[in-house]
């Protein structure tokens, strides 16, 4: 399959027309979208062979939201796509309010489409706040929710949050094949983990493609793993609590953490570094490892991430950087990022969430999906 390239930068793969889906029963079929990514909706009906449902999603004065299905859905399948962006609350909100409306007018099943899972971070346990994953599962499952597709989780183990099947598709065949065909000399390339925390991802993509990895270690910035989570916390001092909470007998002290400045674990000299991740936001320590890898002799730096949120002055700080190009796919809309900084390209992966929502109908085995490396048409 070959990519094409538009106007824009973007790669999309062939449309497919309607008789690629002629297998699917389109009549029970319902897709509707809230505001968070309606132009990724339109793309997956297209290459259904289907028109967007008619649900009108607003918000009143005081900012309360309305949602309007104007179609019956009664007895029929229904997949609300609906992303995460900036505006995470109200893209919750809306998916909750939809899901509801869809369960009390009599919905068979409703299919939660959510390419990007916010507060998917979020799925560890920081000092005394809370696992805001595990709550937004139970809030999707308890509005009537009955399946959720969704891609690239931050942790696979979000799935265990949820009281529904889950399926986690993969956007690394889609940044695979970007690499084979779209990266000039890609075999004189290096894979980058730009902390041990990626490491995992970084080295499937080295053995998919036979290439070397390199992993950046030490930090400037605390990792996920090391923020305080109060499991740490110097037992009370006061005398009046000494005799009853000491631990300085049998109980050994938590020696301090020192990380060492960054250093490169791999040979980046004259070679074509790749840093792999699931997504871009604050994209600071991209930066700064780019640069590191500049300072080691990489001649061309490339950044793919599945998800692209780039939030805040990313886009400037990217056109401002020694990176030469941001590969990210369109499960988030950044069409204003790509205007602010040229290096920013998207690959489409509406093919992938049609084919996901054909099997789910039609009851098919999602296996393909995750075993093959390189989807065909």
């Amino acid at each position: 399959m070959l990519l094409q390239r538009n106007k824009l930068g973007s790669v999309r793969p062939p449309k497919r027309c309607r008789s690629d889906m002629d297998n699917t029963s389109t009549s029970d079929i319902v897709i509707i979208n809230g505001n968070s990514h309606p132009d990724l909706a339109n793309m997956v009906a297209e290459r259904m062979g289907l028109k967007n449902g008619g649900c009108s999603v607003f918000h009143k004065s005081n900012r309360e939201t309305i949602v309007e299905i104007s179609d019956s859905v009664r007895g029929k399948d229904i997949y609300i796509i609906q992303t995460g962006t900036k505006d995470a609350n109200n893209n919750i909100m809306e998916l909750l309010i939809m899901a509801y409306a869809c369960k009390t007018s009599s919905a068979r099943s409703i299919v939660g489409v959510i390419p990007y899972l916010p507060y998917s971070k979020q799925c560890k346990m920081r000092k005394r706040g809370c696992i805001v994953s595990k709550l937004l599962a139970k809030m999707m499952c308890t509005s009537g929710l009955t399946h959720i597709i969704t891609m690239d989780l931050h942790q696979k183990e979000i799935q265990g949050f949820f009281d529904i099947p889950v399926d986690n598709l993969r956007a690394s065949p889609f940044l695979l094949q970007y690499i084979q065909e779209s990266i000039p000399d890609y075999r004189n390339s290096v894979i980058v983990a730009r902390n041990p925390g990626v490491a995992k991802k970084a080295n499937s993509y080295a053995e998919r493609l036979r290439l070397g990895l390199a992993v950046i270690h030490g930090e400037q910035k605390e990792a996920e793993s090391d923020e305080v989570d109060g499991r740490y916390s110097p037992p009370p001092t006061s005398s009046s609590r000494q005799r009853t909470t000491s631990v300085s007998v049998g109980v050994p002290e938590h020696p301090v953490k020192v990380k060492p400045p960054l250093t490169i674990v791999g040979d980046v000299n004259g070679r074509i570094a790749i840093m792999v991740d699931d997504l871009i936001d604050d994209v600071q320590a991209f930066v700064a490892a780019a640069e590191m890898l500049k300072d080691n002799g990489a001649c061309r730096i490339y950044v793919l991430a599945t998800h692209g949120l780039l939030s805040s002055d990313a886009p400037r700080l990217l056109e401002e950087s020694v990176i030469d190009e941001i590969v990210v796919t369109n499960t988030i809309p950044h069409e204003i990022q790509k205007l602010q900084c040229n290096k920013i390209k998207t690959i489409d992966i509406s093919i992938l969430i049609a084919e996901a929502i054909r099997r789910i109908h039609n009851k098919e085995s999602m296996s393909y999906l995750f075993r093959n490396v390189t989807l065909e048409d």
